[in-house]
């Protein structure tokens, strides 16, 4: 992870700064590196009829941070980066970019990876690069994001002979083609295979370790937790809450969840004190005296084999604050 972005998270923490001001450059913080903020959505709307798909959303991201938009289909985030990328109207509010609202100067310097991009049949997998890259006047070094994408041993490979991962990284390739500030991904690993995910995840941290910004949707919450500084939980087209992960979960549990089958309970849970959720079939027990709670479980559990003890995540934090699973 970036100095930089280390040194934003422990200010945050430390004294609750960072500046919404699109036109301040962060000059300089109690001796600091200077920092910017690379974008902010200020009071996006999109309304469709009968339905308010983004409401009043806004946001700001300093540069070099991977910034993480969560939330279950539907949630607005995809409409929400589809307005700020600028494929998507909005129906009112504006987007900023280096404190200028955002126009040729960002096109020219974003990269975008799709949920699904369109490959043109029959060609190579470096043709395919060689091809978006003509796109841009700005362009980077295509041995280097071959090597950062680890596409070495494709480039002779056609297109429609790639694998899920192996097409992810490619889209994410075509998306550096641009040498950007900041890149969007959105939903990279969505079908992918567990291996596949976490290689994913290593070429993300790879690049924002170049310094480039990257703006991420997702729903997988371990994929969030692992690659984001910065998230914002969205649902019904508001953000409901924003921050660091580990700072979110920090002031909001200081205990652990018990989970286990809702088929192993045969009983009511009456006397247990904490919140406690059905969730696709599993019992979780938010719990600040696990030694109590389990005492009151044990005769009201027919295998207790079965029941696990863990650490509230971000699912936990979504469940808890919207009443219903991420996974929906």
């Amino acid at each position: 992870m970036p100095l930089a972005t280390l040194w934003l998270q422990k200010l945050r923490l430390d004294v609750g700064w960072l500046p919404t001001d699109p036109s301040d450059n962060l000059t300089s913080f109690a001796g600091r590196t200077p920092m910017q903020i690379a974008l902010e959505a200020r009071n996006l709307v999109k309304q469709y009829p009968g339905v308010v798909a983004v409401n009043d959303v806004s946001f700001t991201v300093a540069e070099g941070v991977c910034f993480g938009l969560l939330g279950p289909n539907g949630a607005g985030k995809t409409t929400t980066v589809e307005i700020i990328e600028g494929v998507t109207p909005a129906t009112s509010g504006e987007v900023y970019y280096f404190g200028e609202v955002a126009g040729r100067r960002f096109r020219e310097e974003a990269g975008i990876q799709f949920q699904d991009t369109a490959l043109q049949d029959y060609l190579t997998v470096r043709e395919t690069l060689e091809m978006f890259q003509r796109l841009y006047d700005r362009q980077a070094d295509l041995d280097r994001i071959i090597a950062d994408c680890s596409l070495g041993d494709l480039l002779d490979r056609d297109n429609r002979k790639l694998s899920g991962g192996q097409r992810q990284r490619l889209f994410l390739a075509v998306a550096l083609v641009n040498e950007p500030r900041l890149v969007f991904l959105d939903e990279p690993t969505t079908g992918l295979d567990p291996q596949a995910r976490r290689n994913f995840w290593t070429l993300v941290q790879r690049i924002q370790a170049n310094g480039t910004t990257i703006i991420l949707t997702t729903h997988y919450m371990d994929e969030a937790h692992v690659l984001c500084d910065e998230i914002a939980i969205m649902d019904t087209g508001k953000i409901i809450t924003s921050g660091p992960p580990d700072e979110l979960l920090r002031n909001r549990y200081d205990g652990l969840v018990i989970e286990l089958p809702l088929e192993d309970l045969a009983g009511n849970l009456d006397g247990i004190e904490h919140a406690v959720y059905e969730n696709q079939g599993i019992v979780e027990i938010m719990s600040t005296d696990v030694s109590k709670s389990l005492e009151v479980l044990a005769p009201r559990v027919a295998n207790l084999n079965r029941i696990k003890i863990r650490q509230p995540n971000l699912e936990d934090l979504f469940l808890d604050l919207t009443g219903h699973s991420l996974r929906s």
